[in-house]
């Protein structure tokens, strides 16, 4: 990413919030427009995921779901740089959750909670809500090039209330977790649909193999932490909570059942085991809702350079950089 992009950025997350929410609107959706019909290489890729998603549909629906998916994943950002001038009541409006009852009896406990998500939706906003409802919440951020680019990400998120470990150049990230999730009441949510580390964990996607994050699981594995799967899409605002939400665009958070982790197989058996169960679950809500999926990078192992990804392994496997 180059140095102007992330000028762009950081200009946007100083300013966007002082902007008219229907000209944000209008200019992410003309953004997306023209993404998506100059078919970028994201475009594409985003294209051939949702292929697999939804294999009955036509070139023709295809292009108009990958359309959609464009404008969902523009709403994302345009609704993240604006996210920090929300009032509170203009935050709840904005968010319907269903499946409290799959959290709220640990958080009573006092127990940290492992999320595993998807990229769908807005997790920013959805983090920011639970961060005032449910309990703190803690995550993990890829680093971004350049810098600063990075700490503009970390500096709005931890504005919206959330805690960030990043991914990497601040030591072991599993350790601190650990250490994290062994202390009480907090939610623990990991975006874990698509490997970042090289050790990641080979599963069933829709009817494909992809390669997705061991976090969660492996957390929960180690700590004894429940690990609930969560998914986060959008819905059209109606009526009275339109004009609560000061928008016509909302989210649903949908905490689903917790993972039961067999406890009589082997640990890496656990990992595996209860990494398939939370992508079964999570593919479901992707499946209703593929156009929130906003996955424009390769995450299906047929996609990837069997030279490129075998080294990056090997690497992995050695102690080398991922």
């Amino acid at each position: 990413m180059s140095l102007d992009v992330a000028r762009a950025y950081q200009l946007a997350w100083r300013h966007a919030h002082r902007v008219p929410g229907p000209v944000v609107r209008a200019l992410t959706t003309l953004a997306a427009d023209v993404t998506w019909a100059r078919r970028g290489g994201g475009v594409r890729r985003l294209e051939a995921n949702l292929a697999r998603v939804r294999p009955e549909l036509d070139a023709r629906a295809l292009r108009r779901l990958s359309r959609a998916g464009m404008r969902s994943y523009l709403r994302y950002f345009g609704e993240a740089f604006t996210l920090r001038a929300l009032t509170p009541e203009q935050l709840d409006a904005r968010v319907r959750v269903t499946g409290r009852e799959h959290l709220r009896p640990h958080l009573d406990d006092g127990r940290q909670v492992v999320l595993a998500l998807a990229h769908m939706g807005n997790w920013d906003l959805a983090g920011a809500w639970a961060t005032a409802h449910l309990a703190p919440v803690t995550t993990v951020a890829e680093r971004l090039e350049p810098e600063e680019l990075f700490q503009e990400f970390v500096a709005f998120r931890e504005s919206i209330g959330l805690t960030i470990v990043p991914l990497t150049g601040g030591g072991d990230v599993f350790r601190r977790l650990t250490r994290v999730v062994r202390t009480g009441p907090g939610l623990l949510p990991l975006l874990a649909d698509r490997d970042l580390t090289a050790k990641g964990v080979e599963v069933d996607l829709f009817g494909r193999r992809a390669r997705v994050a061991a976090g969660p699981a492996a957390l929960s594995v180690s700590s004894g932490a429940p690990l609930v799967p969560a998914a986060i899409t959008y819905e059209r605002l109606r009526g009275a909570r339109r004009r609560a939400a000061g928008g016509p665009w909302g989210i649903r958070i949908a905490f689903l059942p917790p993972v039961q982790v067999p406890a009589d197989v082997p640990r890496p058996e656990q990992v595996r085991r209860a990494t398939q169960a939370w992508v079964d679950r999570v593919a479901e809500a992707i499946h209703a809702r593929p156009q929130d999926w906003h996955m424009l990078q390769r995450v299906f192992v047929e996609d990837l350079d069997p030279a490129r990804d075998a080294a990056v392994r090997a690497g992995a496997g050695t102690g080398g950089a991922a």
